[in-house]
């Protein structure tokens, strides 16, 4: 019995879907001079901001799952078009606190509603965003999400290779 799927993967469907949507973000929220990435960034700050937190940059990363290298770069750029404060945390001289400026959070505001028009669009097909199939949609994308890797593949199957090396060099 073979495990091959016939045909695309779900991982390929995902991975698709990824690319579709973030292109279509990317062309949406660049005449506010934002990429997908940095519209995640001002986004969730503006999300945040709203709810009395000003995030580390490594608390951003987290929030978003992107690495916190990444974040830092992009906080950078986005503190330089005069998007986002970048200061250092009082209880952790090591952190950098991140906050939207007046700017930026004008500018989140605007990309907010556009990415918000553009989830309709795209959402159409399954009735919408507020319909009972995005939400099923959305719970099932959680729930993918929440899975843990298992460090064994999530890097790559390294120790799978090394195992399958040292096994060879014994037949030999």
């Amino acid at each position: 019995m073979s495990t091959t799927p016939e045909g695309p993967t779900p991982g390929f469907y995902v991975w698709r879907l990824s690319t579709k949507w973030r292109v279509a973000v990317d062309r949406a929220v660049a005449p506010l001079g934002l990429t997908h990435a940095q519209y995640s960034v001002v986004a969730t700050l503006f999300g945040m901001h709203r709810a009395g937190r000003r995030p580390s940059q490594r608390q951003l990363a987290d929030h978003t799952g992107l690495e916190a290298l990444y974040i830092s770069k992009l906080a950078r750029a986005l503190e330089t078009a005069g998007l986002v404060n970048r200061t250092r945390d009082p209880a952790d001289p090591r952190a950098m606190q991140l906050s939207l400026t007046t700017r930026g959070r004008e500018v989140a505001q605007q990309a907010i509603e556009v990415v918000h028009r553009l989830l309709e669009q795209l959402l159409q097909p399954l009735g919408g965003l507020d319909s009972a199939r995005t939400k099923e949609f959305t719970r099932e994308l959680r729930t993918l999400l929440d899975v843990p890797l298992d460090p064994s593949i999530a890097d790559g199957g390294a120790g799978g290779v090394i195992e399958f090396k040292k096994e060879q060099e014994e037949q030999s």
